[in-house]
C-alpha cells in the first residue's frame, strides 16, 4: 500500500536552504527530496549547489529536482505557480541561518506560505510576520510548542495496543533514523503487512505522516504521554500489525539524550539500530572530542533496558559502497544481527526477521 498521496493539490512547493544542500544541516531538504507526499517540490534555491543535480547530492533521490541560484530564477524558470516555500535546513541549535532572512523576505513578497522547522520562529519576528499579513500569507512553525492543555500525560494505554512496536534508534543524531523508518514502512506494506509510522520530528510532518508530535519542542514531563497518544490515535484510526518510532538524536548523547521513552514508556521491545562506522564523535561536539561509545555497548545498553537490537542500519557517509559492504559484512557476521545499507538494499532480510515477532 503506498503512503497516502493527499493534500497534494495546490501545494507545489520550492525549497530554500541558503547554501548548506550539500552538508548535513539540510537534512530537511534531503528527507523532501526522497520521499514527501504532502508538496510536490518543483525547485530548490541554494546558491552553492546551484546548477548541479540534486541526485548528485541527495543519494537515492527518486527524481531530478533543478537547483537555482536565487529565487528569482527559481520562480522564472518554473512554469507553474508555487504556493509553498519549504525552510529546507536543521542545524545545529536550530537558527535561521545568517542571510537566510532576506530570502524569507522574497519569498513572502512573492505571496508564498512558509513552512518552518526551525527551532527560531519566524512567527516570532516583526518584520516577517508583518510582511505576511500584507501579502496574505501564512508562517507555520512546526516547532511551536503545543498550548499546554493539549498535551497528554503519560497513563498507560499503551498496554492495550497489541501492535508490534520498533524503535528506529540510533547511536548519534543527523544518521539518516527517519529516511531508514520511512523506507522500511514502504517495505513493509510492499510485502503485505499493516504498518504505520510515528513521526517525531520537523520533517515528518512536513512529509504527511499521519501519525506522530514533534519530539523536541514538547516540554519534557509530557514527552512519554505524546507518544503514548500518538500510537493510541494510531491504533484507534489505522489498527497497524507494526508501528515504527522515529528515534531522535541518540541514548547517550550528551547535547540531547533520547530514546529511552520508546523502550520504557511505550514497551518498543525491538529496535532497528542506525551507525554509522566511521563517525567517531558526536555531531556537533566534533570539538570537545566527545566520542560516541561502541556500537556493542549501545547494543548491550538497549539489552540492560529490556530490548532487542534486531537490525543494524549503516549510514554510508564517509564510505565508498564497497567499504560500506565490507563494514556491512563484519557486523553481520560479528554481532550476527541482519545488517543493511538502507539507502541501497531492498529490506528483504530485515522483513523476513520481523515476520515471526507478529
Amino acid at each position: 500500500m503506498p503512503l497516502t498521496t493527499a493534500y497534494l493539490m495546490n501545494k507545489n512547493a520550492i525549497i530554500i536552504t541558503h547554501g548548506l544542500l550539500d552538508t548535513n544541516q539540510a537534512k530537511t531538504a534531503h528527507g523532501l527530496v526522497r520521499d514527501t507526499s504532502q508538496y510536490q517540490v518543483l525547485g530548490i534555491v541554494d546558491h552553492v549547489s546551484a546548477g548541479r543535480d540534486v541526485r548528485e547530492i541527495v543519494s537515492q533521490a527518486p527524481h531530478p529536482i533543478p537547483i537555482y541560484a536565487s529565487l528569482d530564477d527559481c520562480l522564472s524558470n518554473l512554469s507553474e505557480p508555487i504556493n509553498y516555500c519549504l525552510v529546507g535546513v536543521a542545524g545545529h541549535g536550530g537558527k535561521v541561518p545568517p542571510g537566510m532572512l532576506n530570502t524569507v523576505k522574497e519569498v513572502l513578497n512573492s505571496k508564498m506560505h512558509i513552512i518552518n522547522g526551525l527551532h527560531e520562529y519566524l512567527s516570532d519576528i516583526p518584520e516577517v510576520t508583518q510582511l505576511a499579513e500584507e501579502n496574505g500569507v501564512t508562517i507555520t512553525d512546526i516547532r511551536k510548542p503545543k498550548p499546554k492543555g493539549q498535551l497528554h500525560f503519560w497513563e498507560g494505554s499503551i498496554y492495550d495496543i497489541p501492535a508490534l512496536k520498533i524503535a528506529m534508534l540510533g547511536t548519534d543524531c543527523n544518521l539518516g533514523k527517519r529516511t531508514t523508518t520511512r523506507l522500511l514502512l514502504q517495505a513493509l506494506r510492499q510485502a503485505d503487512l499493516n504498518a504505520e509510522m510515528i513521526y517525531t520530528g520537523q520533517t515528518g510532518w512536513m512529509q504527511d505522516n499521519r501519525f506522530g508530535f514533534i519530539f523536541d519542542s514538547t516540554l519534557n514531563d509530557f514527552i512519554s504521554g505524546e507518544i503514548e497518544a500518538a500510537m493510541v490515535q494510531c491504533h484507534r484510526e489505522a489498527n497497524p500489525q507494526i508501528m515504527l518510532l522515529e528515534g531522535q538524536s541518540s541514548l547517550r548523547n550528551p547535547g540531547g539524550p533520547g530514546g529511552s521513552e520508546f523502550l520504557v514508556s511505550v514497551e518498543a521491545k525491538h529496535v532497528v539500530l542506525q551507525h554509522s562506522p566511521v563517525r567517531k564523535y558526536f555531531s556537533g561536539y566534533e570539538h570537545l572530542n566527545v566520542e560516541i561509545p561502541s556500537l556493542e555497548s549501545e547494543i548491550e545498553l538497549i539489552r540492560l533496558y529490556g530490548s532487542e537490537v534486531i537490525g543494524l542500519a549503516l549510514n554510508t557517509e564517509g564510505l565508498t559502497l564497497e567499504e560500506a559492504r565490507e563494514y556491512q559484512q563484519r557486523y553481520q557476521q560479528e554481532l550476527g544481527i541482519t545488517t543493511m545499507l538502507p539507502l541501497y538494499d531492498d529490506f528483504t532480510e530485515l522483513i523476513n526477521t520481523i515476520r515471526p515477532l507478529l
